[in-house]
């Protein structure tokens, strides 16, 4: 059976909280850039990855969804899905929760683009890395569309 990755844990630093010992809202960000890390070390564009290479991962846009607070102290772990991905954009979305909850903390969405460093420019996957994203691809098709995925910032019409 399909499921997201779950590729990154951490627990929420005393410097993380806010007056109120909730998470900073930067912070769930940081959280989040950790488990967009772990995903880069786990399809092998990981220190040694980008040496051999010369090539990384960029974040071109991100969205961030504040579901519940979350306090200091907490362990927290990121399941990571691939929602999409072709020769150079990768697709994903983290779904941050405290512990072993079902239920998210926060959702972020993300499209990453693969960066040839000697320029820098947007450049096409190496084959081993691009196999290794088709292939959790292909497992993550089965999965459900996140709640939040695709979402927008706007104010609902007025009515009238």
């Amino acid at each position: 059976m399909s499921a997201p990755l779950r590729l990154h844990r951490e627990v929420v630093q005393p410097g993380w909280v806010d007056y109120n010992n909730h998470l900073n809202d930067a912070y769930y960000l940081v959280i989040l850039s950790h488990a967009t890390d772990a995903l880069m070390d786990h399809i092998g564009l990981d220190a040694a990855g980008r040496e051999r290479t010369k090539c990384s991962l960029f974040t071109a846009e991100l969205h961030l969804n504040y579901v519940k607070e979350v306090k200091g102290g907490a362990a927290v772990r990121v399941d990571t899905q691939i929602l999409g991905l072709d020769a150079k954009r990768l697709h994903i979305f983290h779904t941050l929760h405290v512990g072993d909850e079902a239920d998210a903390a926060a959702t972020n969405e993300q499209m990453l683009l693969h960066m040839d460093m000697t320029g820098p420019r947007v450049a096409p996957f190496q084959p081993d890395v691009l196999a290794t994203l088709e292939g959790i691809a292909k497992d993550h098709a089965s999965l459900a569309k996140p709640v939040n995925a695709g979402r927008s910032i706007g104010l609902p019409p007025k009515k009238g």
